[in-house]
């Protein structure tokens, strides 16, 4: 079985970055791995999540696709949407990150700890990330998806094997997409641009 970082549209490693911004084709393409990624976590716990984070990537390609000159960073979007009562992509962004945040979490706490199961992993991840945004039912909803997680072994299966290659393969994955979240969080604080969203 190939490795599942290798049927990715694009690894987060492979998204681009210059002084404008982060690429905004090419991180919304690594963004649909993560969807992809809930996919191999096989259960249908996983719907909401999964139609939450691809949501919001329509909603950030959206924007682009109408000027993909003008939005080819995301940065660009952000600023462009700054001030203005249509921060549709902003709001999209801010969520479809959150989101990214929660994945990398719970994937580092998983490979970092052997021991700990998915679940367990996904679960603390939850509490630091996600959980303090999310109303009763929402947390509900993320509580049963978190419960839906295989088995450690069983995933790591799916991901190409329990072996150096795939953790090598993740680890490097859940880097380069902490470092694009990391640059993005830095914006969105400097100019406080999820305020009211």
């Amino acid at each position: 079985m190939s490795l599942f970082v290798e049927r990715v549209p694009l690894r987060f490693e492979q998204v681009t970055a210059d002084e404008s911004g982060i690429n905004t084709a090419q991180f919304l393409d690594a963004a649909r791995g993560v969807v992809m990624l809930f996919d191999e976590l096989g259960s249908a716990a996983f719907v909401a999540v999964k139609s939450d984070i691809s949501g919001n990537i329509d909603k950030v390609q959206a924007k682009y696709d109408s000027d993909k000159v003008a939005f080819n960073t995301l940065e660009k979007i952000v600023l462009a949407e700054a001030g203005t009562k249509d921060r549709k992509a902003t709001q999209g962004l801010l969520w479809l990150k959150r989101g990214l945040e929660f994945t990398a979490q719970g994937l580092s706490r998983s490979l970092s700890n052997a021991a700990e199961e998915l679940a367990d992993s996904f679960r603390q991840a939850y509490e630091v990330t996600l959980k303090p945004l999310h109303n009763f039912v929402v947390k509900a909803v993320f509580n049963v998806a978190m419960g839906a997680c295989p088995y450690r072994k069983t995933f790591y299966e799916k991901m190409g094997g329990d072996n150096e290659a795939v953790h090598k393969g993740l680890q490097l994955w859940v880097a380069a997409l902490q470092k694009h979240l990391d640059q993005l969080n830095a914006l969105y604080k400097k100019g406080a641009y999820d305020k009211g969203l």
